[in-house]
């Protein structure tokens, strides 16, 4: 089957068979002349870098519902953005996030460009997104590859050749089908496609458009494509968090540095992580350990946090953090490692 007869096939399957979306213009919609908002694009892919559908869906209904267009979101607080995305992850996304939106309303008048180079000299607009967002918000036959896409097409060619080294032959792969009509549906399809279909394990090749001209369904080996190199173990790195409780209810916190993991974001004081960090209370207090383990994993690393507790008079000066008082403390505001320290802490201390 030729590249155009597989695109043709798969797109018949998406006007069929597509996921709604909250971020996504559908074929009928587009039939009818409505169009995509590169803004509702642009943050949904954002918001999707390394993170699934479902766990997206009610970070975008909110954004959208607080901040409906670049321009709004231009004009947000640093910490509202940031308290917003907690529980999402990567928060450097959250910052370029914001300083997209401002380069977006204040320097091109609250319009995106529509070329995958005008999109990449955005602040934190990869290869990847740039693509994703000129095909679906402008139909620019580009190339787009998630890891979705690289599933299907290691599947459709078989491909053996383990990732990351296939990255690239797979990237031709997926260029080769990119139609110039209708590529940003096309764009859509193939990610719906191994999302729904040719999934990771198991894959319903029974219902796949694509079923007949697939190698490796073929071959009887599509399950166990694409191949991958084994990956590192994580290192574990230690840390000690503080969490001090005033008299008044009011909770000592720590904006971080905008540089690096969690950067911007709330949080309690503590120490370096590494394999043995220094310890620095934040102020002089009759710190104790709070009796569990904070556990969190980041991309690169496991993280183990000691939690250590106190209860501090009502006049006690912050030091280099601030007290937020108790009707104004949320603890689902802060980043989820911090959120479980909370938990550990609060336990600790509103059970004395």
């Amino acid at each position: 089957m030729r590249d155009a007869e597989l695109s043709n096939a798969l797109l018949a399957w998406y006007d069929t068979h597509g996921r709604t979306l909250p971020w996504r213009v559908g074929p009928a919609d587009r039939a009818a002349g409505i169009r995509a908002d590169p803004y509702r694009v642009w943050l949904s892919e954002i918001m999707l870098q390394q993170t699934t559908v479902a766990a997206v869906r009610e970070y975008f209904r909110l954004f959208t519902e607080r901040w409906p267009s670049v321009e709004a979101l231009a004009a947000a607080e640093d910490g509202d953005v940031m308290a917003a995305w907690a529980g999402l992850g990567y928060y450097a996304r959250a910052r370029n996030l914001l300083k997209c939106a401002r380069v977006v309303a204040s320097d091109l008048g609250g319009v995106f460009p529509d070329t995958v180079d005008g999109l990449r000299r955005l602040p934190g607009i990869g290869p990847y997104t740039a693509g994703a967002i000129a095909a679906i918000a402008f139909d620019r036959p580009a190339t787009v590859v998630d890891g979705n896409v690289e599933r299907v097409m290691a599947r459709l060619h078989a491909i053996k050749s383990p990732l990351p080294a296939a990255k690239s032959e797979l990237t031709e792969c997926a260029a080769a089908l990119t139609p110039q009509t209708r590529p940003g549906d096309h764009a859509q399809a193939v990610m719906d496609l191994g999302a729904t279909i040719c999934t990771p394990r198991r894959p319903a090749c029974g219902i796949c458009p694509w079923r007949d001209p697939c190698a490796a369904r073929a071959a009887g080996i599509a399950d166990t494509l694409p191949r991958k190199l084994p990956k590192a173990a994580k290192p574990i790195r230690l840390g000690i968090a503080y969490v001090a409780r005033r008299a008044d209810g009011a909770w000592l916190l720590q904006r971080r540095p905008d540089k690096g993991l969690l950067g911007g974001m709330l949080g309690w004081p503590g120490s370096d992580w590494g394999e043995a960090p220094t310890p620095a209370p934040p102020l002089d207090a009759g710190w104790r350990d709070a009796g569990a383990e904070a556990r969190h994993t980041f991309t690169h690393f496991h993280l183990r946090l000691r939690v250590e507790v106190a209860e501090v008079p009502a006049d006690t000066p912050p030091g280099e953090g601030m007290f937020v008082a108790k009707e104004s403390f949320r603890p689902a505001d802060l980043p989820t490692v911090m959120r479980k320290v909370y938990d550990i802490a609060s336990s600790a201390l509103l059970s004395d």
